[in-house]
């Protein structure tokens, strides 16, 4: 069966996961909170930085290299001593606790960003219920088994772990693996029953109310690493893609003359009178993205792009503005040549006032447009600082030749569809 499930990958997402937090001392579990825990690491009641900071290291190291229970034990017994630590709970417990929660989220969380990141070729995801838990979850186990699309809600709030201590975990599946099972399609998601519990008696902000799914314990209804995905769509540039004469990236040199010829484009221009929504929803989808969800997607040479909604958030005030510059007609064009790129060039740049060089790498491709008697010329510039873009035609098309910057990583072929 071809599917992605505990340990069948290498770990790389788990560790840039974790290393990814910032540090946060808390007074209390409560303090950081659900999908919070995507950006911050917090022991409960380790309200101290070097504190904390002494629990990061020793996870850090049993995430990277490896380790067991009784190994963190030995962590956790020095780092009490040494600074003095007066916690809740018993020995065991709580560093059972720290342990399970930090590893397996961690390891959830690596393994959605893999998923998610070939979610064409497993487009959909098993529930697994794990059989090493010693006492299992009535909810979790009627779960067991359920098979869904990637992209069902229900993965939202039900995504382990979905409790303290909770080992169940989600498998990849292609559309060969439910052949197999004679499935002719996945199953249909539960109903989610929603219970309202209070969390915090002990807290010094107080108690406080909470709405979670039943099955799913307080601060666990979030799918692991989720909200870093959303968070994760680079913002739009200001201006537009740089041209060859103002280019201030390096290396910056003088392009062959063996640019494909124009091919006819896959999709056509939009009306000009859609909602922003409607523009943006056009780019994304050809993705598999959704307006509420966002995508890893791997261009022609295997490089991640995060796709979203969330590329044409206005900058000051987070609306959609889609048709920014009335753009948004354009905006498949601009998404077809980041998928079927004629070219794809890369280069290096210092951001103004910026220290650290930006990786840049730039999308081309000439289309020919119905209605339209010269191609278009369409550019797409994405970088972990933010993207730009722009789809020009006839008389005002761009150079395409100006826009060839850089180290060209890709040429498509002349017989390439």
């Amino acid at each position: 069966m071809a599917s992605v499930n505990y340990g069948s990958l290498p770990f790389n997402e788990q560790i840039a996961f974790f290393r990814r937090k910032l540090d946060i001392p808390t007074t209390g579990w409560t303090d950081l909170y659900s999908s919070e825990n995507d950006w911050g690491f917090a022991v409960a009641g380790a309200n101290r930085n070097d504190l904390v900071a002494d629990f990061r290291s020793s996870i850090d190291t049993l995430i990277a290299e490896g380790g067991t229970i009784e190994s963190f034990r030995k962590d956790f017994d020095r780092i009490v001593a040494d600074h003095g630590w007066d916690y809740n709970g018993g020995r065991n417990w709580r560093s059972r606790v720290i342990y399970q929660t930090n590893l397996y989220q961690s390891h959830n969380a690596g393994v959605n960003e893999q998923l998610d990141t070939y979610q064409a070729d497993l487009p959909y995801r098993r529930y697994r219920h794990s059989l090493a838990a010693e006492n299992p979850r009535e909810q979790h186990l009627a779960w067991d088994g359920l098979i869904l699309r990637a992209d069902d809600p229900f993965w939202a709030t039900h995504s382990p772990m979905n409790g303290w201590g909770c080992q169940c975990y989600v498998e990849g599946l292609t559309d060969l693996d439910l052949e197999e099972m004679g499935k002719g399609g996945p199953d249909v998601a539960p109903d989610i029953e929603w219970e309202t519990r209070e969390i915090g008696q002990s807290s010094e902000t107080g108690p406080r109310q909470v709405r979670v799914p039943k099955g799913i314990d307080p601060g666990f209804e979030h799918s692991p690493g989720q909200s870093r995905l959303h968070n994760s769509v680079p913002p739009e540039l200001p201006g537009m893609p740089a041209s060859r004469g103002a280019v201030p990236g390096l290396p910056n040199r003088r392009p062959p003359s063996d640019l494909p010829e124009p091919r006819p484009a896959a999709r056509e221009i939009l009306p000009n009178d859609l909602p922003d929504a409607d523009y943006a929803e056009a780019f994304i989808e050809p993705f598999g993205a959704a307006l509420d969800q966002p995508v890893i997607y791997r261009d022609v040479l295997g490089e991640a792009l995060t796709i979203g909604a969330e590329l044409f958030n206005d900058r000051k005030t987070g609306r959609l503005n889609a048709n920014q510059g009335g753009r948004g007609p354009t905006l498949p064009l601009m998404a077809e040549a980041i998928r079927n790129p004629d070219e794809v060039w890369v280069r290096l740049e210092h951001p103004p006032g910026g220290e650290e060089l930006v990786v840049r790498r730039r999308y081309l491709a000439r289309l020919l447009v119905p209605g339209r008697d010269a191609p278009a010329s369409v550019v797409f510039e994405h970088s972990a600082s933010g993207w730009s873009g722009m789809a020009t035609f006839g008389p005002d098309a761009q150079d395409i030749n100006d826009m060839r910057i850089g180290i060209r990583l890709y040429r498509r072929a002349e017989d390439e569809e």
